[in-house]
């Protein structure tokens, strides 16, 4: 199993992506394990707070499966894109307040992971970026519109634009995540039960009234298409092909 899932108290979940030795990456099965646990996890009255870190101390989610993608068509990079934002959104949309506890490396699919949370809480070591372009592609689960709406456009261009991994302390400064921790999973616990103690209906009704106040500039569809454009491209196959052999990869914009 790539996921781990188990109720740590009658009311608080934790899921745990687990493919360490991937650094946590992303690939379809994850996505799917993903996808069916949320439809599970929908049905759980009791389960009120999902806790998501990554197993291992390298790696909340490092980013999506490079060696998966590397010889994706154009169609196949859309239905992937598609999928994965599907995902994202049912999580983001969740009956329940979702909690990302930040322990490691939050790059490309791993931070769209996160931004798909409630709240966010970062490791004094983690480190967070959208080095998509470093590849040839642009982020594909939500980035470009999430990512925008949390930090604003400007930063969110240069982000995405520059591909560069910023550290806990930038990200706090840019509202990516909201605090930095010696032990994220153990403080995200305490926000857990403080937030179990509320009258949990009204904190539901709060968080699609939230929401609501951006989800129909979500352009998810959009971001996908040009997802998929990428991987028409030269410069696709180089950047993943450089990134799986260890080298700089030689763009030629085409």
């Amino acid at each position: 199993m790539n996921i781990f899932y188990e109720k740590i108290s009658n009311n608080i979940g934790l899921l745990k992506i687990n493919r360490p030795k991937h650094l946590n990456s992303l690939n379809k099965q994850t996505l799917k394990e993903l996808d069916n646990l949320i439809d599970d996890l929908k049905k759980d009255d009791d389960l009120l707070v999902l806790i998501i870190t990554g197993e291992g101390e390298k790696a909340f989610v490092a980013g999506a499966d490079i060696k998966e993608m590397k010889d994706m068509t154009s169609i196949e990079a859309l239905e992937f894109s598609k999928y994965g934002n599907e995902v994202f959104f049912k999580l983001e949309t969740l009956n329940k307040v979702v909690i990302a506890a930040i322990n490691g490396f939050c790059l490309g699919g791993g931070l769209e992971l996160a931004l798909a949370c409630d709240i966010r809480i970062s490791s004094k070591v983690s480190k967070f970026g959208q080095p998509e372009v470093n590849l040839g592609i642009i982020p594909g689960f939500g980035a470009t519109q999430r990512l925008t709406n949390i930090i604003g456009i400007s930063k969110a261009k240069q982000m995405i634009f520059t591909g560069d991994i910023i550290d806990a302390s930038e990200a706090l400064n840019l509202g990516i995540v909201n605090s930095i921790s010696d032990d994220p999973l153990s403080d995200a616990i305490k926000i857990a039960n403080k937030i179990t103690s509320k009258g949990f209906k009204a904190i539901i009704q709060a968080k699609k009234a939230i929401n609501l106040s951006y989800s129909k500039a979500l352009l998810l569809d959009y971001e996908s298409e040009c997802f998929a454009n990428c991987f028409s491209t030269k410069d696709q196959k180089e950047g993943m092909s450089a990134f799986i052999q260890k080298r700089i990869p030689q763009f030629e914009n085409k």
